[in-house]
């Protein structure tokens, strides 16, 4: 299992949006650093787990922790989403 940080700006896609999405599931889109991509694309596993990090904001910091699934995020522990 390998550890990851995810970053959202939080008015573009938070951790709450994140825990209301259909089965907690997202795509992870917009991802315009090449490295980035060909890590989550090609690095990524199912089962790994990201720290997910809400960037841009006025309380910057880790939100949660998502475990990446098959072309998705879905939170496993962060507070209110156990």
């Amino acid at each position: 299992m390998r550890y990851w940080l995810m970053k959202s700006e939080p008015d573009e896609f938070s951790i709450d949006d994140l825990a209301r999405s259909p089965r907690r599931t997202t795509s992870w889109f917009g991802v315009r650093n090449y490295q980035a991509r060909n890590y989550m694309r090609d690095g990524m596993k199912v089962g790994d787990l990201a720290l997910f990090y809400h960037s841009s904001c006025a309380d910057p910091g880790v939100a949660g922790i998502v475990e990446h699934g098959t072309g998705s995020c879905r939170p496993t522990r962060a507070g209110q989403y156990q």
